[in-house]
This record gives C-alpha cells, sequence and structure tokens, in this order.
C-alpha cells in the first residue's frame, strides 16, 4: 500500500507540473497538495503498515482539509450557499407573515431590500461547523450511521443559520432601527449565529452518544465511560 500511494503521489505531482502549467495556478496548487497528501499517507504506511493505515482511517483522511479548493469549485460552493441562504430566509419571512419577494440572491420586503452577496455565503463559518461536527462525531459516536447522520445535517444547517441571519438583521432593520444594517450585528455577528446552530450540533450528538450508551447496556443511561467498562468487563 505505501509503494502504490507513494507512487501515485509521485505521478499526481508530475502530471500537475507538465499538464497543467501556469495556466491554471490555483488548480495546480490544490492538485500538487493532493499529491503531498497522499504521499505522507503512503509515508505512514510504509513506516507503520497496513493495519496501522486502516486504524486511523478518520485521521489521515481529515488531513484532505489542508487541501485548497480551486477557485472555480469554491465560486459554485458560494453560489450554493447564497441562493440557499435566500431561500432560508425568504421561508422565515414568510412563516411570520412578513410579505416577500425573491428575485436571484435578493429579498425584497417592506421598506428593505436585501442581497444575499458573495460576503454574505458563510462559506467560512460554513466550514468551520462542518469540520467540527466531524471532529465531534468521530470522538463522541460510536455507529457509521449516526456520524453521517449527524454531519449530513450539519450541511442544511449551516445553511439554515445563515438564513437566521439574514432574517434577524432584516426585522430588526425594519421593525427596530435601520443602523442594525451597517452596525456590529452586521458585520461581526456571524459568530452569535454559528454558536446556535454548533449549539444544536452539541445537542444532537449529546443525544445520539446516550442513545448508543443504552443501547450497550439496557437499563442504564449513564456516560459512555461507564457504558463502555460495564460493556467490556467479562467474568474471571
Amino acid at each position: 500500500m505505501g509503494s502504490s500511494l507513494g507512487a501515485t503521489g509521485v505521478l499526481i505531482a508530475l502530471s500537475a507540473r507538465w499538464w497543467l502549467g501556469p495556466t491554471r495556478p490555483d488548480v495546480r496548487l490544490s492538485v500538487e497538495m493532493m499529491a503531498l497528501l497522499i504521499f505522507w499517507i503512503a509515508a505512514f504506511a510504509l513506516a507503520f503498515g497496513t493495519m496501522a493505515v486502516r486504524s486511523m482511517l478518520f485521521p489521515l483522511g481529515f488531513l484532505s482539509w489542508m487541501v485548497p479548493l480551486p477557485s472555480f469549485l469554491l465560486l459554485r460552493i458560494v453560489e450554493i450557499l447564497q441562493r440557499g441562504s435566500a431561500v432560508a430566509a425568504g421561508l422565515l419571512f414568510s412563516a411570520f407573515g412578513v410579505p416577500i419577494l425573491r428575485q436571484g440572491f435578493v429579498l425584497s420586503i417592506p421598506g428593505l431590500n436585501l442581497e444575499v452577496a458573495r460576503e454574505c455565503s458563510s462559506i467560512r463559518s460554513s466550514l468551520i461547523l462542518l469540520i467540527t461536527t466531524m471532529v465531534l462525531a468521530h470522538v463522541l459516536l460510536r455507529t457509521v450511521w449516526r456520524k453521517t447522520l449527524v454531519v449530513a445535517i450539519a450541511v442544511p444547517l449551516s445553511v439554515a443559520k445563515n438564513g437566521l441571519r439574514i432574517f434577524t438583521l432584516g426585522m430588526l432593520a425594519t421593525r427596530v432601527d435601520p443602523s442594525f444594517l451597517t452596525g456590529r450585528l452586521h458585520h461581526e455577528g456571524g459568530g452569535v449565529f454559528f454558536s446556535v446552530a454548533l449549539a444544536l450540533i452539541v445537542l444532537l450528538v449529546w443525544l445520539l452518544h446516550r442513545a448508543e450508551a443504552r443501547a450497550l447496556v439496557p437499563g442504564f443511561s449513564n456516560d459512555r465511560s461507564r457504558a463502555d467498562g460495564l460493556a467490556y468487563c467479562r467474568p474471571h
């Protein structure tokens, strides 16, 4: 495995140099970083063996977050987040009885037009939420389907929390003070809504963690460490 991965990494790196050239530096950087990552995993496999690689799949795979996205892919993700945030905000306005007209990324409510610009796509906080969710799910949950469920929920939740941010700013600007559109909540309030989404993820992980503990030790609803101890006790 180590030799095969090492050869693959070298071939990818050389291909990036020969075929991509200087015309697409962002794509070439992504490919070269991927080649470096593969080469590191190959070195780990050569040093510690295939079984060690299998036991460390998550941390080794987690290194893929160091590979930068090429600009064309990043712009596509930003566009999806923009559209999703506009839809989520529009649904919230409608749910609270606010008349709304949505045209692409522009939301029109009485007295205010809101545009979900690229800077408002929350690409950074969405990535942070996704990465944090992956770590929490891996550390605290056991079953693959529960881990997958939590990570899958984090994706639409990141869009929903940005829609909540747009909705909150729109309501405060039209019902309280228009200065909210230029105040600190607009420019620095992303952490507030990120905290709301993260709290929901933590709550979901905690509920699934307790469900796993009950399934492992029927009749008990305590923490994972006690459940693990009871589960692996064997009579002498």
